[in-house]
């Protein structure tokens, strides 16, 4: 639902009631992911997309359905129509599970609260719940402020409890998922499955080395959402007006700087500066950092050394394992512009879990499936 913030922050304001479609689960080639909705107010406005244009037309009259008649939540599922390619299903051959609920916002203010955090760039949670007993199905709860509060409920202190320590896991890792609670007297008595929409500040691309190819990399990284930092330590070359496209430019010895500076999980190390001065005391750091990614630039003989180097270092096997190098996949890039390329699809290779080959050489569906995340009562209790 938070593919919609904007506008849903206006109808709730307006307090404007609406049916929410929300995709809840896919299977196959379905075109957009779990947590994608459509929402129709009740004067027939309609805002978002489920499908790419598939199956909008009979989900929105779903949504008037359900919005006119005030009757519970619906699961509806499209698939692909082998009789007619044309008739209502995904000609895509996936398949996507889709929830339809009516919302009132009077009954659920805490959802105007989250939307409107969305909106100011704050991160925030919203729980949903998408199977379980049927007096329960649509609610949500919210946990704010990287996951120290919460609000809404699910029908009780013990539900909301245990809901929002699983929520906050997904939301420190910035990452949409479901998650499965209850069906226990120490969680909750009732068995839930709940989607869990995730919106994080942007996750963080620090780039080591002030160089043409950093340049390129840094737009994009911001293009495709990061926080992207350029740090060299000389002054001369690290400036805003050779980086244009990053959100900050340091001017610091690249190891002081990330030593100071916060990292997670999601963020991104790139390591352009091929100079051993500079390559061996910051990635020695870094590989003993929790971050996501980090590759380092150079020729296969500039790898070995620096391989030997970080050994003298006292760099261990396992970590030296963590480093992309040389840096980015094998598409043939020349270009600061196609090793830009190069290096951010293996970025997003590396946090998908994907192969990096075309796809045409892959068999199974295209997209994967959003994984269920599950929590033992034990783990629960000790979270």
């Amino acid at each position: 639902m938070l593919n919609i913030a904007d506008t849903l922050y206006r109808w709730c304001r307006e307090d404007r009631s609406f049916a929410l479609a929300t995709v809840v689960q896919i299977s196959g080639s379905a075109p957009l992911p779990p947590g994608t909705a459509l929402a129709v107010d009740n004067g027939g406005e309609a805002v978002g997309s489920i499908s790419g244009g598939c199956v909008e037309g009979a989900v929105y009259e779903l949504c008037r359905q359900v919005l006119e008649s005030g009757e519970p939540p619906v699961r509806a599922r499209f698939g692909y129509s082998d009789d007619d390619a044309f008739a209502v299903g995904l000609t895509c051959g996936g398949e996507l599970e889709v929830l339809v609920q009516r919302v009132d916002p009077a009954d659920q203010p805490h959802l105007t609260t989250a939307l409107e955090e969305v909106l100011a760039g704050l991160s925030i949670a919203v729980a949903q719940v998408v199977d379980g007993p049927q007096h329960l199905l649509g609610r949500t709860l919210s946990v704010f402020g990287g996951g120290s509060a919460y609000d809404g409920t699910l029908g009780g202190r013990q539900e909301d409890r245990a809901v929002a320590t699983q929520v906050r896991a997904l939301l420190r890792a910035g990452r949409t998922g479901r998650v499965e609670v209850g069906g226990d007297a120490d969680t909750c008595p009732e068995k839930l499955t709940l989607l869990v929409h995730t919106h994080a500040a942007p996750p963080r691309m620090l780039i080591f080395g002030a160089v043409d190819f950093a340049a390129a990399l840094s737009q994009t990284g911001r293009f495709l959402g990061y926080h992207v930092t350029v740090c060299d330590a000389r002054p001369v070359f690290a400036t805003h007006a050779r980086f244009p496209h990053a959100n900050e430019v340091v001017v610091d010895w690249p190891h002081r700087y990330l030593e100071t500076t916060q990292v997670d999980a999601r963020t991104a190390i790139c390591v352009l500066t091929h100079d051993a001065r500079f390559d061996i005391p910051l990635l020695r750091l870094a590989l003993g950092l929790p971050v996501g990614y980090i590759g380092a630039m150079g020729s296969r003989r500039t790898h070995e050394h620096r391989l030997e180097r970080l050994r003298e270092a006292g760099v261990s096997d396992e970590h030296l394992a963590r480093l992309h190098s040389p840096i980015g996949l094998d598409l043939g890039a020349h270009t600061p512009e196609e090793t830009a390329i190069s290096i951010t699809a293996e970025i997003i290779a590396h946090a998908n879990n994907g192969t990096g080959l075309p796809l045409s050489r892959v068999p199974g569906p295209i997209h994967g499936s959003v994984p269920v995340a599950r929590m033992s009562p034990a783990s629960v209790q000790a979270a």
